[in-house]
């Protein structure tokens, strides 16, 4: 499971004396007992646990950004570097095709779908996804196009 593969990364990290991947390993674990305890779990699915890496990835994305506007690029520096760390546990990203096929799939499923049921759409074409590195911004931008073009 990804979690202990985190753990034996964090032991591995410690043994090295690699501060900032023992430390975003460390803040990581944190988080993912957390979720496990919120949802009263002793261990967190993979699905779940790639949730929550895919959380923390986009709020250092957005912190980077913010750091960028700020002129601090030593700060940008260190979100970058740790958003490398949590990237290598992420699966990679779908390509837009491979979202346009899901969405197919869904929508074939809903004939005569339209942007009122965007909704309904948008939470199948998710569970389907769930797990495999997409994102909701661009599986939302996927799925109305794919309504516009429908209605």
């Amino acid at each position: 499971m990804l979690e202990d593969k985190l753990f034996e990364d964090f032991k591995q990290a410690m043994k090295n004396k690699d501060r900032l991947r023992s430390s975003i390993l460390s803040f990581l674990r944190s988080k993912l007992k957390n979720v496990a305890i919120d949802k009263r779990k002793e261990k967190l699915e993979d699905a779940e646990v790639f949730d929550v890496l895919r959380k923390e990835a986009k709020r250092h994305e957005e912190s980077i950004e913010q750091f960028k506007k700020g002129a601090r690029a030593d700060l940008v520096e260190k979100e970058t570097k740790e958003l490398e760390i949590i990237k290598t546990y992420l699966p990679a990203s779908l390509s837009e095709q491979e979202i346009k096929q899901a969405v197919d799939n869904v929508l074939k499923a809903h004939p005569g779908a339209t942007m009122k049921e965007m909704g309904v759409i948008m939470k199948e074409v998710m569970r389907e996804l769930s797990g495999k590195g997409a994102d909701g911004s661009q599986i939302s931008a996927v799925v109305r196009q794919a309504l516009n073009t429908q209605s």
